[in-house]
């Protein structure tokens, strides 16, 4: 049922491919979780790009003239077409690639799943109203002392004596969470080298991943966090 064939038009010339879309803004943003997973799982995609124009206009149009035709119920980025399924928002991606190959686990897993799930979008709201902020070099400071003491030691006790978060086998959030980390470490330069140590062992046992560490060395990286307008992240 998942290996359904979609048809695309390509210079008048309809072909049929087996590769799932993934639709998003030319950057890392929210699909790299999901860039991961499906280089995790080994499933062929289309990575389908998006260029915001440059200042003042940050024009969008790539991704409005196309927007109310792709066929979605809820059009937004990311996007993931398999076959003739198509969905959006990040996590129900996140969650629908992770089920479609059983790496969910049981009731029990799958919902602490979801949870951590909920708990890293916390923090990437956190983290992307920070790095769009035009204040971001002076407001930094604030979020280092009274924002991250909050979260990164529970993250710490959570994932103490673990080596993914879930046990022995990553699932979808760890994707999650090292890219943020990934952030972090890019934000706050040494942030999980003295305090977190199990957060650093996390971070280097799914970069050490074959898959991970293979598509990382590779020219297909995304290299621009955020978009053109963000203070950080924009290169």
């Amino acid at each position: 049922v998942y290996k359904r064939q979609y048809q695309r038009r390509v210079r008048g010339r309809l072909i049929m491919s087996n590769k799932v879309i993934l639709g998003y803004w030319a950057i890392r943003g929210l699909a790299n979780p999901i860039r991961y997973l499906l280089e995790y799982t080994k499933t062929p995609y289309e990575d389908k790009k998006y260029e915001i124009g440059p200042p003042p206009t940050y024009d969008s149009s790539g991704w409005r003239s196309e927007k109310e035709s792709l066929g979605f119920d809820f059009p937004n980025l990311p996007y993931l077409i398999d076959g003739d399924f198509k969905i959006t928002q990040s996590n129900a991606i996140l969650k629908y690639i992770a089920r479609k190959n059983n790496l969910e686990g049981d009731l029990t897993q799958a919902s602490l799943a979801d949870m951590l799930g909920d708990v890293a979008m916390d923090l990437r709201n956190k983290i992307t109203s920070l790095a769009y902020n035009p204040n971001y070099e002076m407001l930094k400071g604030s979020m280092l002392k009274d924002y991250l003491p909050t979260i990164l030691p529970r993250l710490e006790k959570f994932i103490a004596g673990k080596k993914f978060l879930l046990g022995d086998k990553p699932t979808w959030p760890d994707f999650v969470f090292f890219e943020l980390f990934d952030q972090l470490g890019l934000m706050f330069p040494g942030l999980f080298e003295k305090d977190f140590p199990h957060l650093k062992a996390f971070i280097g046992n799914v970069k050490a991943l074959p898959e991970i560490d293979a598509y990382l060395k590779s020219d297909r990286v995304v290299k621009p966090i955020n978009n053109r307008m963000a203070a950080f992240g924009a290169s």
